[in-house]
């Protein structure tokens, strides 16, 4: 059972933002109608791309190489069909979104699979991003033999949060402790 941290500020002061005010903090959006809910908003596929299998991760950084991207192509299904489908096998994928963020200092979002992408076979993991985020990049797992994509599908939800009090607690010095002891300590 969670139980907020009243000592620690973590729980009572992030404060969940409606649908309508973290959309006016996303660019990109596609269809507001669709994508804009009570306290979330869309996130929808822009590309894909497959995984170059080397990527590098070392302690200091020095020998880090981030895995590279093929672009996948997206086809037709039918003549008719005005959106193309990608095809994507039991792999992990990159994906870009159309829609990117501009977070206030005092804003945090979280990411999160959308509930159709779960039960459909594939997963990206929850994230949480502050800032500026341009481009919106997911790493797009599948857990079923095929996937089909359309181009522009909903793949995420955003929900934005106003951490403001806490961003001024993280700030201020800690009980007990004085700009003089503070000091000191650094020496």
């Amino acid at each position: 059972m969670w139980t907020a941290c009243i000592g620690l500020a973590i729980v009572p002061h992030m404060q969940l933002l409606s649908g309508k005010d973290t959309a006016e903090h996303i660019a990109g959006i596609i269809h507001p109608k669709y994508q804009v809910h009570g306290f979330s908003v869309h996130l929808t596929v822009k590309t894909i791309h497959a995984i170059d299998p080397t990527g590098k991760l070392d302690f200091g950084g020095g020998e880090y190489a981030p895995a590279g991207r093929i672009p996948l192509e997206a086809h037709q299904l039918r003549p008719e069909d005005n959106y193309r489908w990608w095809e994507l096998d039991k792999e992990a994928y990159f994906v870009e979104c159309n829609e990117c963020l501009n977070l206030a200092a005092d804003q945090i979002a979280l990411i999160e699979p959308e509930d159709r992408l779960l039960r459909a076979g594939a997963w990206h993991s929850p994230i949480f991003v502050r800032g500026q985020v341009n481009p919106i990049e997911l790493l797009l797992t599948v857990g079923v033999p095929q996937l089909r994509v359309k181009e522009n599908a909903r793949i995420a939800r955003v929900r934005l949060f106003s951490i403001g009090d806490i961003v001024k607690a993280s700030k201020s010095p800690r009980k007990g402790s004085s700009a003089k002891t503070a000091g000191a300590k650094g020496k």
